[in-house]
């Protein structure tokens, strides 16, 4: 299992996101993992940059780390033709090294442009229209597209990579991993749960890479790490369903004013002991994970969080899983 790290513009600047990137990749991580949103979680985490513009920099500023949007949504901040060009311009950027991670989406996010927040059934509706836009101007090649949700006119790439962008699709359920069996290069995942990917091989995915996250807390002190993880975190358990619906960071305040530090503890890795997050990748191996990217809570603690990957935590990372394939196209 090839393992990961994520550049979350929830709780970093944009400066910042592009320096930890960057010493990502020389601490020996596999690959990079960025979010996109316009809203944090939660008021806390205070941040929220254009995560084009930061993977623009990263692409100019890594060498080799692969790396991809953790995950895109091409339904309403962004059209799907104008998420292809960007995703092609990228993959030229990085010399093939960026990968488009899709889904769905979340209201939090999508709200911002005032064009509602239907349920999920249309919303998997846009999404497969969105897919075949993305993947029609991948081809090449003139693409006009008149669907219930989009229209194209005689769209085109103008500057295509020799290798085709690959597509991740961020699955949840039997719909999602239906669309991903059928458009994906990869499937994406928050939960280790084996019958994602059962589904996702049913639609047509076996033998495609699966790529999951792991929320940690890194701290020498671990009541203060447990104490930072429920301060910015403890909205991760409402699970993916309830994360999607709610508007605002207000929203998730509110929807996790009950969750208490003890609980937040028991689901994310807190401390300095690399063995927890070994125990906690175990569930992703076992459920066929290929890759799993961890991401550390707290902008303050990225800098000791990877110097310590590079002396402790990812030397016991490589013993317990050996690495699998890069996210990146062959060459």
């Amino acid at each position: 299992m090839d393992i990961g790290y994520t550049i979350m513009g929830e709780q970093a600047g944009p400066r910042q996101l592009v320096r930890d990137a960057v010493r990502s990749e020389q601490v020996g991580y596999d690959f990079l993992v960025s979010s996109d949103h316009y809203f944090p979680w939660l008021d806390s985490q205070g941040h929220a940059p254009y995560a084009w513009s930061v993977l623009g920099a990263v692409a100019q500023a890594t060498e080799r780390i692969p790396f991809m949007t953790y995950v895109t949504c091409p339904l309403f901040r962004y059209h799907p033709a104008v998420v292809a060009q960007k995703a092609a311009t990228l993959a030229l950027l990085s010399e093939g090294r960026f990968t488009l991670g899709l889904g769905a989406g979340e209201n939090l996010n999508e709200h911002v442009v005032g064009l509602g927040w239907p349920p999920v059934d249309v919303r998997h509706e846009m999404f497969t229209e969105a897919l075949e836009i993305i993947k029609g101007l991948f081809d090449g090649g003139y693409v006009t597209f008149h669907g219930q949700h989009y229209d194209v006119e005689s769209a085109k790439l103008w500057d295509l990579p020799d290798e085709q962008v690959q597509i991740g699709i961020a699955v949840s359920g039997p719909q999602s991993c239906s669309l991903a069996g059928e458009y994906a290069d990869l499937m994406i995942a928050t939960e280790p749960k084996p019958e994602l990917g059962e589904l996702f091989d049913a639609a047509g995915g076996a033998g495609k890479p699966r790529v999951g996250q792991l929320p940690v807390s890194f701290g020498r002190d671990e009541d203060a790490a447990v104490q930072r993880a429920h301060d910015q975190f403890r909205w991760f358990g409402l699970t993916w369903k309830v994360n999607a619906e709610l508007p605002g960071t207000a929203a998730f305040a509110a929807a996790s004013q009950f969750v208490r530090p003890e609980d937040v503890a028991e689901s994310i890795p807190c401390g300095d002991d690399p063995a927890a997050i070994v125990e906690a990748l175990k569930a992703f191996d076992e459920a066929g994970f290929t890759h799993v990217a961890l991401c550390q809570i707290g902008a303050d603690t990225q800098e000791e969080f990877l110097a310590w990957s590079e002396s402790e935590l990812l030397p016991e990372l490589r013993k317990a899983f050996p690495g699998t394939r890069s996210l990146a196209p062959s060459s």
